[in-house]
């Protein structure tokens, strides 16, 4: 990955003392006067020209076929398009994974922009049930190695990438952050509330983190509203709309805008199931080749596509 950084030209024009006794004018007294041609010369020749930004649609084009299989699911260029995404935003992206958006949202954002992964605080991990000593060690290095794993992926002219938990974010960044997206990433904040409130936490730090006229973006399974609280609490990957609208309000958000573009009629889960039955997981159903095309001709998940700004600073 490539980064440029532009440096900081400073310009000043030293007073003359008009007495016989003056001081010999320095070198300083020689620099071009702040907007004169000569200064935005000068400028022109020091500062490193910027590759500009791609497109969004070139962004999605230059992703791999299993990427933009996904597409008809997932509705990429809508989505970023609803929560008006612009190239040079600083973005905070919780739980990027493996970086599905991630890589869609580093050349779009461009050499101006930054994206900022989070993760989940250290201790949630051990409410996983699969999350072992080995596996929570390994993660541990997360927000050190992701930045490193980013590399890997060979884009170029990109945004710069920074990495942490919800833990340890720091306050430097409080108030410098144009987006934050939720995608996908609700559900285990709030299916662990017995233990302490993370979705609370992952709120309020997105709250921090905005500026005052930055957004959230949130896209998440989406429970029926006629389920139960129990049943919709995150543990089976669902949450219902209009609980995690109050939610956002309970911590400082108002409601912009919704959208039905990644909504899925088909999606209508029964009491025993969980979201990763349909693809790309299809856990339920890895050794069942029948029950695999039922779960196959539904699609993914049926999602709420939610718009927030902050409501009090």
């Amino acid at each position: 990955m490539r980064h440029y950084y532009l440096p900081l030209i400073t310009l000043a024009l030293a007073a003359c003392d008009p007495s016989p006794t003056a001081t010999p004018p320095t070198d300083n007294a020689l620099a071009p006067v702040a907007g004169s041609p000569a200064e935005t010369e000068e400028k022109t020749q020091t500062a490193p020209e910027q590759t500009p930004p791609l497109t969004l649609n070139a962004a999605l084009e230059l992703q791999d076929e299993a990427h933009q299989a996904r597409y008809a699911f997932r509705h990429p260029e809508e989505t970023l398009t609803f929560f008006d995404v612009q190239p040079g935003q600083t973005v905070m992206e919780f739980l990027p994974g493996g970086g599905w958006y991630s890589k869609i949202l580093l050349p779009y954002l461009g050499e101006a922009g930054a994206l900022i992964g989070v993760d989940y605080r250290m201790d949630m991990w051990a409410h996983f049930p699969f999350a072992d000593d080995a596996f929570i060690a390994k993660r541990s290095t997360w927000a050190n190695t992701w930045p490193s794993e980013v590399d890997e992926w060979s884009l170029e002219n990109t945004a710069e990438v920074s990495a942490y938990t919800v833990a340890t974010v720091p306050e430097t960044l409080n108030g410098s952050v144009d987006r934050v997206l939720f995608i996908r990433a609700l559900h285990n904040f709030h299916r662990f509330a017995q233990h302490d409130d993370y979705i609370g936490e992952a709120l309020d730090l997105a709250h921090r983190s905005l500026t005052p006229d930055g957004l959230v973006g949130v896209v998440q399974h989406r429970a029926p509203e006629s389920k139960t609280a129990a049943w919709a609490d995150g543990s089976r990957g669902y949450l219902k709309q209009t609980q995690l609208i109050d939610l956002f309000k309970q911590h400082g958000f108002t409601l912009v805008n919704t959208s039905e573009v990644n909504a899925n009629p088909l999606d209508t889960p029964g009491e025993d199931d969980i979201v990763w039955r349909l693809a790309p997981a299809y856990y339920t159903s890895k050794d069942n080749p029948a029950l695999k095309k039922q779960y196959e001709a539904i699609g993914e998940s049926d999602r709420m596509t939610l718009l927030f700004k902050k409501t009090k600073t």
